[in-house]
């Protein structure tokens, strides 16, 4: 008699859970590092980038531009006049026999060549292309904010490389500079191509700082290392005059990139300005982390790091208030320092000066294109299989943000041009990177750039959350007009955070050229103004719009403040404090620096 069939499926399912039960089980550790594992192959394999998150972007874009129809013939329509704009100027030039003038925003053709036919309408294309994407990435409703600007990076990114300046044949320039050289600029550019080719494959990762040289040309202000522990050490540098102001600088740089950004050619060297101002400064340099430093946190940087110089600059000037100073990340590791102080009672600051640092990070720059939860998720697991962010994945992000710039240009000068310029020193500086470790990075980018922590009195040190509202001593903050990786307007939102004194200055440059300017620069230029805790706020247009504007380098005005924050000239402090454990080491720039 045949069983009946209810008895039959419950019997199948008896022995599939027998057999299910047979498998081994996967535990969450193991999970986790064969999952981490396989995302940063395709991280590294991808330059860095999720490749997952360009496409939900890119499906994001095209899925709300199906249900958009009328979008798409006003798309289409705009793409027709464009086209027709592009045939008549093109024909109008042909009858003419004239010189059409590129649109401003054509920055890439500003030679003469590129006004002539054909290359003028080859020009006029791209620019054209390129404003048609924009309109079409960036006015489709529902789009979410991120991937709307990930579809808008990735769009430029594409153009940018099939740009006709790019091109051998396309390029008037290169046509012109291989005809009169008859052809020698392609056999040195061929010369330059395999020497590239053979650093690469042979791994060799040295940064190319031409004739510049750390302890030689770079970083040369006479100082003594006085303290070193297992992140940092501590310069002191050497008085240049007979008295100087009591009150000491403590300078604490961004470990991004090594801390002589500060101080470069001593023409233009901010602790040579200082010192040479009657200025006694200390300056933190951090060491380049490898796998074994993954474990490093942020709360490591801070008491490690800041608070561990910090002691070291008050045992050299005891009893005396500490002006401070913070560049980009540094700067907001020294807003978490003074918040953690004034948290703790404790006065040791004197002033505090930020140059181009953020602690408020909703509107953090164009880098936040590269902070989606997909993007983070791979960048941790890059991070965590090798201990650290390597430097050219850093550098490789934020040249992506300039790439016709620092990519497509240098190239076709280096390989059609065959010309091999040699570094100037800021260049020289920004080839010597440095690594991120692991854990440090994490939060960094999960607390402070996605989830803006410091501004909320959200973010904990010692399990206790910090206040930038309670630092109660006078802020100086710089911002830079051409920053893409601190915006001035996000450096300014210190208004309406901190609850002291501030002095604000913005300066033309970018985030390292207009601070390292030296202390005459006639091309720069500046607005300050100073605003007591009281005052009502302004806007930052409103803010521009409203100050005089000044001729020069900014740093003079730097000194002025610091001398008003200084009580009385005094002779200068001895070099560093042996009977408290700061003996004097060695001779800057130290050991740190050269890792």
């Amino acid at each position: 008699m045949a069983e009946k069939p209810d008895r039959t499926i419950s019997k199948v399912i008896d022995e599939l859970d027998n057999l299910i039960a047979e498998i081994p089980r996967l535990n969450d550790d193991t999970v986790n590092k064969v999952d981490t594992r396989l995302r940063a192959i395709i991280g590294k394999s991808a330059r860095g980038l999720s490749p997952i998150q360009m496409i939900l972007a890119y499906t994001d874009w095209l899925a709300h531009l199906s249900i958009s129809p009328a979008r798409r013939v006003q798309l289409l329509q705009s793409f027709a006049e464009k086209v027709l704009y592009l045939t008549t100027s093109t024909a109008r030039q042909l009858a003419e026999r004239s010189e059409e003038p590129l649109p401003r925003s054509s920055s890439l053709f500003k030679h003469e060549l590129w006004k002539k036919l054909p290359f003028n309408m080859m020009a006029r294309s791209h620019g054209l292309v390129m404003e048609w994407l924009r309109e079409a990435d960036t006015e489709v409703p529902g789009m979410d904010r991120l991937n709307v600007e990930l579809v808008n990076f990735m769009n430029e990114q594409l153009l940018d490389i099939a740009s006709p300046s790019n091109f051998l044949p396309t390029n008037p320039e290169v046509l012109k500079v291989t005809w009169d050289n008859k052809g020698k600029n392609l056999l040195e550019g061929i010369g330059n191509m395999q020497r590239d080719i053979q650093k690469k494959l042979l791994k060799d990762d040295r940064p190319d700082m031409g004739d510049y040289k750390v302890g030689e040309n770079l970083g040369v202000t006479p100082g003594q290392v006085i303290y070193q522990n297992h992140l940092i050490e501590v310069i002191q540098y050497s008085p240049a005059t007979e008295t100087v102001a009591k009150e000491p600088l403590l300078i604490v740089p961004a470990w991004i990139m090594k801390y002589y950004i500060l101080d470069l050619l001593p023409e233009n060297s901010m602790v040579n300005y200082l010192v040479g101002q009657g200025k006694t400064v200390f300056m933190i340099s951090w060491k380049n982390p490898d796998k074994d430093d993954r474990e490093l946190d942020l709360d490591d940087y801070l008491k490690h790091g800041f608070l561990a110089a910090l002691n070291a600059v008050k045992a050299v000037v005891p009893d005396t208030k500490i002006n401070t100073m913070g560049y980009c990340i540094g700067g907001t590791l020294l807003s978490i320092g003074a918040a953690y102080l004034a948290r703790e009672d404790d006065d040791s600051l004197n002033s505090v000066t930020l140059l181009a640092a953020q602690v408020d990070f909703t509107e953090a720059g164009e880098i936040t294109r590269f902070l989606g939860a997909s993007q983070l998720a791979f960048l941790d697991s890059m991070m965590w299989t090798d201990g650290y962010l390597e430097a050219a994945s850093m550098g490789g992000a934020f040249k992506a943000l300039r790439a016709q710039d620092m990519i497509w240009n240098p190239a076709v000068e280096r390989y059609y041009m065959g010309r091999e310029s040699k570094p100037i020193p800021l260049m020289a500086w920004n080839a010597d990177g440095t690594r991120m470790p692991a854990a440090m990075h994490s939060r960094y980018l999960h607390e402070l750039f996605v989830e803006n922590r410091l501004t909320q009195c959200k973010f904990l040190i010692d399990d206790k959350p910090i206040a930038i509202q309670d630092i109660r001593v006078p802020f100086f903050v710089v911002g830079t007009t051409a920053d893409h990786v601190a915006p001035w307007v996000s450096v300014y939102k210190i208004h309406h955070i901190a609850r002291s004194d501030i002095t604000f200055l913005l300066t033309s440059g970018g985030h390292n050229a207009g601070i390292a300017c030296g202390p005459e620069h006639p091309r720069r230029t500046y607005q300050v103004a100073f605003r007591e805790p009281t005052d009502k706020y302004i806007d930052p247009d409103s803010w521009v719009a409203s100050q005089e504007t000044h001729t020069g380098s900014w740093w003079p005005v730097l000194d002025l403040w610091l001398n008003q924050q200084c009580s009385e000239e005094v002779a200068p402090p001895p070099m560093g404090a042996p009977d408290q454990g700061y003996k004097v080491l060695w001779p800057a720039p130290g050991k740190y620096v050269f890792g």
